[in-house]
């Protein structure tokens, strides 16, 4: 529960004892609303776009980027998961929807019979190409153009720490295209 106005309030600067809930304060409620609508609405917004102008999801965007950025334009599928943040079995659906469409073709593994490769076919390319101008445009609209410089290397630095910690925490490996804190 992250609302709790009316509970009792725990400063979260200091340890709670085993079993007591450090509720947010005010300021915290304030600062974890804000976050999760900023996130929400901006993430809403690049995908409504990208479907009205490209007709590509977001999450399709986002692999066919990662795709785009690989060596032979190709990544195991356990890879193209990984890279973008998704489950195998949900990039495993968006490749098979991506494959109908012509982006995408699978290829086993030459290191490993038992393996697929996802591969950007010169089709997807030129949909990720027609669809990255009004994708960055929309980006730099609802996000960078909003933030002066000293805003923007705040946000970065933010998403970092947060990053490094969700990935210390072994619950994701760590982001790929993301620098470690200490190489920035």
């Amino acid at each position: 529960m992250a609302t709790g106005e009316a509970l009792p309030q725990t400063p979260s600067s200091t340890a709670a004892p085993t079993g007591t809930t450090r509720w947010l304060d005010p300021e915290e409620q304030r600062t974890w609303r804000s976050f999760l609508a900023t996130v929400q609405l901006l993430m809403d917004r690049v995908d409504r776009q990208l479907q009205q102008e490209s007709g590509v999801v977001h999450t399709y965007y986002e692999m066919l980027v990662r795709l785009s950025e690989a060596p032979g334009r190709s990544l195991r599928m356990s890879e193209l998961a990984e890279s973008s943040l998704s489950s195998r079995s949900r990039v495993s659906h968006a490749v098979a929807r991506m494959e109908e469409r012509g982006w995408i073709r699978r290829e086993p593994c030459a290191t490993d019979g038992r393996g697929f490769n996802a591969v950007l076919t010169d089709e997807g390319l030129r949909a990720l190409e027609a669809a990255a101008p009004a994708h960055v445009e929309t980006v730099r609209d609802l996000l960078f153009d909003r933030l002066d410089a000293e805003e923007q290397l705040q946000l970065r630095r933010t998403c970092e720490v947060l990053l490094q910690h969700l990935t210390d925490t072994g619950s994701v490996s760590p982001v790929p295209l993301v620098a470690p804190l200490g190489d920035r």
